[in-house]
C-alpha cells in the first residue's frame, strides 16, 4: 500500500508587471482570458492546499486490494473467519473470476497463453477450468482432459541438467511485513505457502502469482505436543474420524484458490495416524493437489503428486546455521539429482534465502520451483 503523501506548493513564479493597458488589453482576448482564469483557479486551490493540507491526507489511499493488518497469530485471524469462511471464499471468487475459457487438455496451453513462460506473473486465481463452487468456498477440481490443478497452478519449469534445488517458505500471510518482503524480495522459482488463516487470503496469492511465484497451502497438522501446540481450531487430528479430517480439510481447501497442493504446518503426530493419512490422501488425490511434506512424512502417504523436504533451514536462527542448511539442501541436490528446503518466514531466513539464491545459479545448480520436485507415485 503507498502512504498518502501531501502535494507541495509549487514555487512561487516571478512577478511581471507590465503597463495596466497592456495587460488589460491582452486579457481582453476570450482565449487568453479562459486561459487565465484557469491558472487563477488553479493557483488558488494550490495555495488553498499549501495552507490547510491535502483534504484527503487523514483518508486511506488504496492502491491495491491487499491492506496492511497488524501481525497476528490464527486465533485473531479465525475470529470472523471461522463462521464466515465460506462466504469469504465466494466474495473472492466473484471479485476475481475471470471469462470462462475453451476446455483446456493441459495446463500448459493455459499457461503459455499467458506469457508464463517468460518468466512474468502465473494467472490469477481461480481458473474456472479445475475450480467448482460448493457450500465450503471454491474447491479445487480436476477439469476438462485430465487437467490437475497440481499442474495448472504450478510454475511452468524446463530442466537444464544441472542438480535441482527448490526452496518453500511457510506462514505467509499473517505478517504483512513479512510477506510482502517474501514476494518482492525472493526470485520468483522460490514456492511460497500461505496460512488458511490469513486475512486477505485471495488476494495475497493472487499478488504472489503475479510475481511469479507458485503456491501452496498449509494445513496445520496435530503435533507431538498438542495442545500445548496448537496449530488452530481445523487441525488435522490423528484420531479423528475419515468424514470429520476431510471436513476439516475441504473447509481449509475453501479458503481459498490458486494452490497446486498443500504443505503440512507440524503434524509429528498427525501423520503417524493410517486413517488420517489415508483421508488426507484420497481427497488429494480426487482433487488433483500436490502434498509438499515439510520432512515429517517421510514414507508415509500423502498423495500420488508429492515430495518430502530435505532440510528445514531455521531451526537455529543464525545466518550460519542457515547457511549450512542451505549447502546441505545442495549436497543432497549432488546425490540425488534435487534438493528442497523448507523455512518460516522470519526476516532473517528470508535474506539468508534471497542472498543464496542470487549465486546458487552460478555454483553450478537449477533454482527450480517445488512442483518441479514432485514426482508421481
Amino acid at each position: 500500500m503507498r502512504r498518502p503523501s501531501k502535494r507541495r506548493a509549487a514555487p512561487a513564479a516571478s512577478v511581471i508587471r507590465p503597463k495596466a493597458s497592456v495587460l488589460l488589453g491582452v486579457l481582453s482576448q476570450p482565449l487568453v482570458g479562459a486561459v487565465a482564469a484557469l491558472v487563477l483557479f488553479l493557483g488558488s486551490a494550490i495555495g488553498l492546499i499549501s495552507l490547510l493540507g491535502d483534504p484527503a491526507a487523514g483518508y486511506p489511499q488504496v492502491q491495491t486490494k491487499i491492506a496492511g493488518p497488524a501481525p497476528m497469530g490464527w486465533r485473531a485471524a479465525v475470529n470472523a473467519g471461522r463462521a464466515a469462511g465460506p462466504e469469504l471464499a465466494k466474495a473472492d471468487y466473484r471479485l476475481t473470476r475471470s471469462p470462462e475459457p475453451p476446455p483446456l487438455s493441459t495446463a500448459t496451453d493455459a499457461l503459455a497463453a499467458a506469457g508464463a513462460f517468460s518468466g512474468g506473473s502465473l494467472p490469477p486465481a481461480p481458473i474456472p477450468a479445475v475450480s467448482r463452487m460448493t457450500a465450503d468456498g471454491v474447491l479445487p477440481v480436476i477439469g476438462p482432459g485430465g487437467l490437475t490443478p497440481a499442474r495448472a497452478y504450478a510454475r511452468p519449469f524446463k530442466a537444464n541438467g544441472r542438480p535441482r534445488v527448490a526452496i518453500v517458505i511457510t506462514g505467509l500471510g499473517l505478517d504483512t511485513d513479512q510477506t510482502r518482503q517474501a514476494i518482492e524480495i525472493l526470485p520468483p522459482q522460490v514456492t511460497l505457502a500461505f496460512s488458511p488463516y490469513s486475512p486477505n487470503l485471495q488476494d495475497w496469492i493472487n499478488r504472489a502469482r503475479e510475481g511469479g511465484h507458485e503456491v501452496l497451502l498449509e494445513v496445520p497438522m496435530e503435533p507431538e505436543d498438542y495442545p500445548e501446540n496448537d496449530p488452530g481450531p481445523y487441525t488435522l487430528r490423528a484420531r479423528a474420524q475419515p468424514a470429520e479430517t476431510v471436513k476439516r480439510l475441504e473447509w481449509i481447501l475453501g479458503r481459498t484458490s490458486g494452490y497446486f497442493g498443500v504443505i503440512n504446518r507440524m503434524g509429528e503426530r498427525f501423520v503417524k495416524s493410517p486413517e488420517g493419512m489415508s483421508a488426507l490422501t484420497g481427497t488429494l488425490r480426487s482433487r488433483g493437489l500436490a502434498f509438499v511434506d515439510s520432512g515429517v512424512a517421510t514414507g508415509s502417504g500423502g498423495g500420488d503428486f508429492r515430495v518430502s523436504a530435505d532440510q528445514v533451514l531455521d531451526p537455529v536462527l543464525s545466518p550460519a546455521a542457515i547457511d549450512e542448511a542451505l549447502l546441505r539442501v545442495e549436497a543432497g541436490a549432488l546425490q540425488r539429482g534435487q534438493g528442497l528446503g523448507v523455512a518460516r518466514a522470519y526476516p532473517l531466513s528470508l535474506r539468508q534465502v534471497a542472498s543464496w539464491a542470487s549465486q546458487i545459479e552460478s555454483r553450478g545448480y537449477q533454482l527450480a520451483p517445488a512442483s518441479a520436485l514432485a514426482r508421481i507415485r
